[in-house]
């Protein structure tokens, strides 16, 4: 079966090749962790997110935090076992099954769903870079969609993340989410729904306050918003000077300000020390708490 899970269309087989996003077509999972990083809205009475990072991603985006299992390979588990991690991660505890960068899994995810629906919700945690028809497909297993919203101007999105035609892909995939997912809560935690994650990049003030706009005229002044600080150089934005630094307060300041001022009602708000590599998960250790 060739595979256009995402817009990139890549149309091989990846029994025997890899796509754009460097994975066949193994489920390879990076790290499994009770993570205490996500939205406070997502989880219950304070308990970590149940968070599985895959390995690869669709995009490329050369401030990524998490470049060394983007950019890699991971380990390769069969579907059953990723059902046994949601259990794994159900019975430590986790207040939701996270998971994270999973695009390039979604066929298979949705097989492992099929076989176990975990009792806390599943979040499906990505880029934005999402074709409608794998939303669609998605739209009966996964709970929570936390959508990355990174560009208005496709000459950032292609610069910085080598993704043309970002801003139309993720708005429709965004849109398809809001229209079929509302929001419920319970105590606390969204069980259901759609959030946008923003994050800040140096020298992009104009083009976040237009993403902004975007949310507050389509998808509404009532949209779940997460306005991220935390930008962290790398080694991969060395060729990229104009980025080549972490955020400047008064950048982050015009953008929450430009927030307020469209009335935007929920948005959360990154204090500027959350930038950092020690924000970064360490991909080159395992606990093996979990078994995979």
């Amino acid at each position: 079966m060739l595979c256009n899970i995402c817009p990139r269309g890549c149309n091989i087989n990846r029994e025997t090749n890899v796509g754009y996003c460097g994975i066949n077509d193994k489920i390879e999972i990076s790290k499994v962790m009770l993570h205490y990083g996500e939205e406070p809205f997502l989880t219950k009475d304070n308990k970590p997110s149940g968070a599985i990072f895959f390995a690869g991603c669709n995009l490329k985006c050369v401030y990524c935090q998490n470049y060394e299992i983007s950019n890699s390979r991971g380990k390769q588990i069969s579907v059953e076992t990723l059902v046994s991690l949601y259990k794994q991660l159900e019975d430590a505890g986790a207040s939701n099954i996270d998971l994270v960068t999973p695009t390039h899994f979604s066929n298979l995810i949705i097989e492992s769903l099929k076989i176990y629906k975990p009792k806390i919700p599943v979040i499906f945690n990505c880029g934005g870079y999402e074709s409608i028809e794998t939303i669609k497909n998605l739209l009966n297993y996964v709970d929570v969609f936390l959508f990355d919203f990174k560009y208005f101007d496709d000459k950032y999105a292609i610069k910085y993340s080598k993704a043309p035609n970002y801003f139309e892909i993720a708005s429709k995939a965004i849109t398809l989410a809001t229209k079929a997912k509302p929001n419920i809560f319970s105590d606390g935690q969204m069980i259901q729904g759609v959030v946008i994650r923003h994050l800040c990049i140096p020298t992009l003030t104009e083009d976040s306050k237009h993403v902004l706009e975007y949310i507050a005229n389509n998808f509404g002044k009532d949209t779940y918003i997460s306005l991220m600080s935390q930008f962290t150089p790398t080694v991969n934005t060395n060729n990229f000077p104009e980025i080549n630094r972490k955020l400047k307060p008064i950048e982050y300041k015009v953008v929450l300000n430009y927030a307020i001022k469209l009335g935007l009602n929920h948005v959360l708000i990154q204090d500027l020390s959350s930038s950092g590599e020690e924000m970064i998960p360490d991909f080159k250790h395992d606990n093996h708490i979990f078994k995979y």
